[in-house]
C-alpha cells in the first residue's frame, strides 16, 4: 500500500470474536458440542496468554447459558474475565431476526440480555447486529433508550452474495463504513457497517511472508471505506474457533508495517476512538436498512415466507405472552395476586431461543426446525398456564350476583379484552352446565346418565346490562375433566358441556364484560335479536359491507361508507420456485397459475344473526415439482440466479378451501384458507387488487407503521420486490383504502398491473428443497407438505383528505389498523359462578386516550413492582396521551424500554413525539 494513501496515525483495531449461530447447517446439539470446545479453548488462552487482551462473545448472553449447562464449574472463571474486560458479553439474549420478531420480543431480548450480562459483571454497550437480515428503522431509538449510542451491522446497506461475499458496487447509502443512522423519531446513533464483512481479519498469519501478503490486501480493502484513522479488523467468522496465537500475529504485523499501530482491541475502545475522530460530514441513513439500493437478489427477504408454519407458531406464541398473559397477569396483580416473573422469564427465553436469524427465518436444516416446534409448544403451554391462573384470580373477584335475578343461572362468563381499544367480535367458548366428581360416591353409569338427561332446550345468554344475546349453542355431550388442587390429589369428574358462540359487543379496553348462560327462560320480554346477514346464495352484508361471490370464487366488496367497490379479491396465484430457504426465484418463462376464471364450488356454511359464512372450493391443477434439472443444479451449487430449471410437465390436483365470514357489527371480512400441499418447488399467494394507483403503501413493522415505495430503486434487478410485514399492509387511494391483516404471514408484495393499479399479494406457502448459502444442504421438510391453514382479514375503509403528507394515517386508516392489531389477539373467556365481588360486572383496569397511539405492552416490572405500560406513535405527527388507571397510583414516571424510572410525569395530556416509543412506570397503590 502506498504510504501517501494512509490516514495519519492509523490504528488497526483487531477484535477477536466468533459469530455463533446456535443452530443452522448443523442441529443445535452438534453446534453446542463445538461451542463447549471453543469456550474451553478461550478460557485456556486467556489464562495462558496475558497478551490475548479480549474476546467479543457475539453480543448474545445465551452463549453463556449454553456453555454453563455443560460446564457449570466454569462460572466463576467466566465472571472473572467479564469483570476484567477480557470477555465482552451482551447486550442481547440472542441475535434475533429483527423483522420477524415482534417489537416487544426485541425489547425483551434487550432486557434479558442486559440482566444476564450484569449477573456476570458487565454488559457490552454495543448495538450489535452482525448478521440480521436487514435492520429495523426504530433500532436507533431502542439503542438510545437502552443506553447504547452506536449500532454495528453487516447487512441492509451494502449487498452481499454467495457465502456472504461483499459486492464492490457503489450503489449503497454511504461511501464509508461509518455513518449516522437515524430512526423515524429523530434518534441518532453512530452506525458502523462491516463493509468487508465481520471476517475481514480472520485467521491472521504469523509467518512473515504470508502475513505481508495478507496485510497488503486486507489494509487496502479496509482503507477503501474508512472515514477515520481507526480501522476495524474482525478476527473471526461463523463458528470460528479462537485464534490462540493472535498476539503473535499482531506482533508480526507490527514489525512488517511499523507505520501503523496494531492493537488487540474491543468494541468499547474501537467505537470510542472512531467517535472521537469522525469527520464533520457523514452520510445520514434513515429508517429501515433493507438493502433498498442494491440489485435485490440477495436481500434474504424471502426468509419471511420460508417455513410459514414457524411464523404462525411464533405469532401465536408472541401474542399469548405479550398481549394476553402479561396484561391478564397485571390485572390479577392489581387485585392482589402475585405476578409470576419467574414463569415469564422461562416462557420468554424459551420463545426467544427460536428467534435467532437462522432459526425464525426458517433457513436451517430440518432437525433445527423440528426442535423449534417443541420450543414453541413449551413456551405456549407456560403462557396458557399463566393465563388460566390469572383469569381465575380475576374472575373470582368479579361481582356476578346481578345475574341471580334471572333465576336458573347455568354459568357466568367473564369475557376479557386485553387489547388497548374497545372491542367487539365473535367469541367461542366451552361451558360446563354441570359436573359430578368421581369421589361423589355415584357410580360411573349413573353419573353419565344424570348428565345426559339435563335438558338444554331452555338455555339462553344474557349480558350484564340485562339484554338477551343471540348465540349459537352446540351440545358437546358428557366429557371427562379434572382439577389439580394446590392442597389435594387430582380430582377427576364428568361434565355436561356446551359450546357457545356469540358476538361480544363493546368489551372495555384492558378490561372485561360479563355474561350469563341461563337455564330456564321465564322472561318473555327478553328477546334476542333475530335476522340474517345472508342476502342470497352468493351474497352477505351488514351496515358497513356487502360481499358478493363470483363464479370463480373471487369477492366483490362494497364499502357503504364510501360507496367504493373492491373487485376480484382473494384470487390465488401459484408459481414455481427454484430458489432456496433464503430467496424466491421464479423459473424463466414461468406463467403464474391463478383461480381467475376457474369455476368454484360455493356454499353457505353459517347463517346466524351475528355471523354469516360461505365456503369456496377451488380445484386447481399445478405442476408436481420443478424439473429434474433443479436437483442437479442444487448439488452443483449453481447460484439460484443462474438456474435454468423450469416446472415439471406432470400436473397434480390442488384443492383450496376458503371460508369467508362477516360479523353483524364487523367492518372487516375474515378469510380462512385450508389446503393440502402435495407439490414441491412452488409458491402460493393470495391477491387483493385495488382499482386505484398509489406511489407508496404502509406496512406494520417494529414499533412503527412504515411508508414504503411501491416501485424499487433504479439499481433493483430482481423481478420480485417482496417485503416484510408484521400485522398488516395498507394501500390508500383518494376515496378508498384497504388494509390486509394477517396471522403469521410475514411476506407481501405490492404489484402493479398494466393500468398502473396496485394489488397486495400475501404469501401463503413457499415450498423449497434446500437451505442455500455456502453449500448444498437438502431440506425436504422445507417443502411444507401436508395440511395448512392460514388466516387473513380484508379491512376496507373510507378515506378522508389524504393530500396533506402528515395525514398519511387518517381516521379511516387508523380504524383499520386498530382492527388489524386486535385481529392478532385472541379473546379470553373464563367461566365462573354467581357470586359477589369487589370488581363490577363491567370494568376497565386502565383507560387511556391517544388518537394515533398503539398500546404495545402492559406488564409488571420485576425491578420495581411498577405497572409498565408502553405505547408507540404510529404517525409522524405529535400526539397527546392521557392515562386513567382505575386503581390508585402513588406516582408515575416516564421510563426507558429497560423499565428504568426516569422523570416523574403527570398522566394527563402527555406529549408523544412523532414515531416515539413511550413507556410509563406506574407505582400502583395495592
Amino acid at each position: 500500500m502506498e504510504k501517501d494513501t494512509l490516514i495519519s496515525s492509523t490504528t488497526v483495531h483487531i477484535i477477536s470474536h466468533t459469530h455463533w449461530d446456535r443452530e443452522w447447517y448443523l442441529p443445535y446439539e452438534k453446534h453446542h458440542v463445538r461451542l463447549i470446545a471453543l469456550i474451553d479453548r478461550l478460557l485456556e488462552t486467556l489464562e495462558r496468554d496475558s497478551d490475548f487482551k479480549s474476546f467479543h462473545l457475539d453480543g448474545q448472553t445465551i452463549i453463556l447459558e449454553d456453555y454453563l449447562q455443560i460446564r457449570p464449574e466454569k462460572r466463576a472463571l467466566l465472571e472473572q474475565y467479564v469483570r476484567e474486560g477480557r470477555i465482552h458479553i451482551g447486550p442481547w439474549y440472542i441475535l434475533q431476526d429483527e423483522f420477524l420478531t415482534s417489537g416487544e420480543a426485541n425489547v425483551r431480548n434487550l432486557v434479558y440480555g442486559h440482566r444476564d450480562a450484569m449477573q456476570f459483571g458487565k454488559v457490552a454497550k454495543v448495538g450489535y447486529f452482525p448478521d440480521s437480515f436487514g435492520n429495523i428503522g426504530q433500532a436507533p431509538q431502542l439503542m438510545l433508550q437502552a443506553g447504547i449510542e452506536n449500532a454495528v451491522f453487516g447487512r441492509g446497506v451494502k449487498p452481499t452474495g454467495f457465502n456472504n461475499e461483499v459486492s464492490q458496487t457503489k450503489a449503497y447509502e454511504s461511501p464509508f463504513s461509518e455513518m449516522i443512522w437515524e430512526a423515524p423519531d429523530g434518534s441518532r446513533v453512530i452506525g458502523i457497517l462491516f463493509a468487508n464483512w465481520y471476517s475481514n481479519g480472520n485467521e491472521i498469519p504469523t509467518d512473515p511472508e504470508a502475513a505481508g501478503a495478507y496485510w497488503q490486501r486486507k489494509l487496502k480493502d479496509v482503507a477503501e471505506y474508512a472515514s477515520t484513522p481507526h480501522w476495524l479488523m474482525m478476527n473471526g467468522c461463523d463458528h470460528q474457533p479462537v485464534q490462540t496465537d493472535v498476539a503473535q500475529a499482531i506482533a508480526t504485523a507490527q514489525q512488517l508495517f511499523p507505520e501503523y499501530q496494531f492493537v488487540h482491541s474491543n468494541f468499547e475502545d474501537y467505537i470510542g476512538a472512531v467517535t472521537a475522530s469522525l469527520p464533520e460530514k457523514l452520510s445520514v441513513v434513515k429508517g429501515e436498512l433493507r438493502s433498498q439500493h442494491t440489485d435485490g437478489w440477495s436481500t434474504l427477504v424471502n426468509t419471511a415466507s420460508s417455513r410459514i408454519y414457524l411464523k404462525q407458531m411464533n405469532q401465536t406464541g408472541q401474542a399469548l405472552l405479550e398481549k394476553v398473559a402479561e396484561p391478564i397477569a397485571a390485572f390479577a396483580y392489581l387485585t392482589g395476586h402475585a405476578y409470576p416473573h419467574h414463569l415469564f422469564t422461562y416462557a420468554w427465553k424459551t420463545l426467544m431461543q427460536n428467534h435467532p436469524h437462522d432459526s425464525i427465518c426458517g433457513c436451517s436444516v430440518d432437525e433445527v426446525h423440528a426442535e423449534m416446534v417443541t420450543r414453541f409448544a413449551k413456551s405456549k403451554h407456560v403462557a396458557e398456564s399463566i393465563i388460566e391462573d390469572s383469569l381465575s384470580a380475576v374472575a373470582s373477584k368479579v361481582d356476578t350476583s346481578g345475574f341471580a335475578s334471572f333465576g336458573g343461572v347455568a354459568s357466568s362468563l367473564v369475557v376479557v379484552n386485553t387489547t388497548g381499544w374497545l372491542r367487539s367480535g365473535i367469541v367461542t367458548t366451552d361451558v360446563e352446565i354441570e359436573r359430578i366428581y368421581f369421589n361423589s360416591g355415584i357410580d360411573f353409569y349413573t353419573m353419565k346418565q344424570r348428565l345426559k338427561e339435563i335438558d338444554l332446550a331452555g338455555l339462553y345468554l344474557v349480558e350484564s346490562e340485562g339484554s338477551k344475546v343471540s348465540s349459537g349453542i352446540e351440545d358437546l355431550g358428557v366429557q371427562f375433566g379434572y382439577d389439580l388442587p394446590e392442597d389435594q390429589f387430582r380430582q377427576p369428574y364428568f361434565a355436561r358441556k356446551v359450546r357457545i358462540r356469540f358476538e361480544a359487543h363493546g368489551v372495555p379496553a384492558l378490561g372485561y364484560k360479563t355474561y350469563a348462560l341461563i337455564r330456564n327462560d321465564h322472561s318473555n320480554q327478553l328477546q334476542a335479536e333475530e335476522g340474517s346477514l345472508i342476502r342470497n346464495e352468493r351474497e352477505m352484508g351488514n351496515d358497513y359491507l356487502t360481499v358478493t361471490i363470483a363464479d370463480d370464487g373471487s369477492l366483490t366488496i362494497v364499502d357503504h361508507r364510501s360507496n367504493e367497490v373492491l373487485h376480484n379479491q382473494c384470487i390465488y396465484e401459484d408459481t414455481g420456485d427454484i430458489g432456496n430457504e433464503y430467496m424466491y426465484r421464479q423459473p424463466n418463462g414461468d406463467v403464474p397459475l391463478t383461480t381467475r376464471g376457474l369455476q368454484a364450488e360455493i356454499r353457505i356454511t353459517e347463517d346466524t344473526p351475528f355471523q354469516a359464512s360461505f365456503e369456496i372450493t377451488h380445484q386447481m391443477l399445478i405442476p408436481k415439482s420443478a424439473e429434474e434439472l433443479l436437483q442437479q443444479e442444487r448439488e452443483e451449487l449453481i447460484w439460484f440466479t443462474g438456474r435454468k430449471s423450469g416446472r415439471s410437465d406432470k400436473l397434480i390436483p390442488f384443492t383450496i378451501k376458503t371460508k369467508v365470514s362477516l360479523n353483524k357489527n364487523g367492518q372487516a371480512l375474515q378469510i380462512e384458507t385450508t389446503f393440502n400441499n402435495e407439490a414441491l418447488d412452488h409458491r402460493l399467494r393470495m391477491l387483493f387488487p385495488v382499482n386505484f394507483h398509489s406511489q407508496t403503501h404502509l406496512a406494520d413493522s417494529i414499533f412503527e407503521v412504515v411508508e414504503r415505495d411501491n416501485t424499487p430503486s433504479e439499481e433493483w434487478r430482481n423481478p420480485s420486490n417482496c417485503q416484510h410485514q408484521q400485522a398488516f399492509v395498507t394501500l390508500i387511494g383518494e376515496k378508498q383504502g384497504v388494509t390486509i391483516a394477517n396471522l403469521g404471514l410475514n411476506e407481501y408484495e405490492v404489484l402493479r398491473d398494466e393500468d398502473e393499479n396496485n394489488a397486495i399479494a400475501v404469501t401463503l406457502l413457499r415450498a423449497v428443497g434446500e437451505l442455500g448459502d455456502w453449500g448444498y444442504f437438502p431440506t425436504p421438510e422445507a417443502q411444507c407438505l401436508g395440511e395448512h391453514t392460514v388466516k387473513l382479514e380484508i379491512i376496507p375503509f373510507p378515506v378522508e383528505n389524504q393530500h396533506v403528507k402528515s395525514e398519511f394515517i387518517g381516521h379511516g386508516a387508523m380504524a383499520s389498523m386498530k382492527e388489524a392489531y386486535q385481529y392478532q389477539i385472541p379473546w379470553i373467556v373464563k367461566q365462573t359462578g354467581t357470586h359477589e365481588g369487589e370488581l363490577p360486572s363491567r370494568f376497565s383496569f386502565m383507560q387511556w386516550e391517544g388518537d394515533k397511539l398503539c398500546l404495545s405492552a402492559l406488564k409488571v416490572s420485576e425491578n420495581t413492582g411498577d405497572l409498565i405500560a408502553r405505547w408507540y406513535n404510529l404517525s409522524r405527527d405529535e400526539q397527546t396521551l392521557s392515562v386513567y388507571p382505575s386503581l390508585g397510583v402513588n406516582a408515575a414516571h416516564r421510563s426507558s424500554v429497560m423499565e428504568q424510572r426516569l422523570e416523574e410525569s403527570e398522566l394527563g395530556r402527555m406529549v408523544v413525539c412523532p414515531a416515539e416509543i413511550i413507556t410509563l412506570s406506574l407505582d400502583i397503590s395495592l
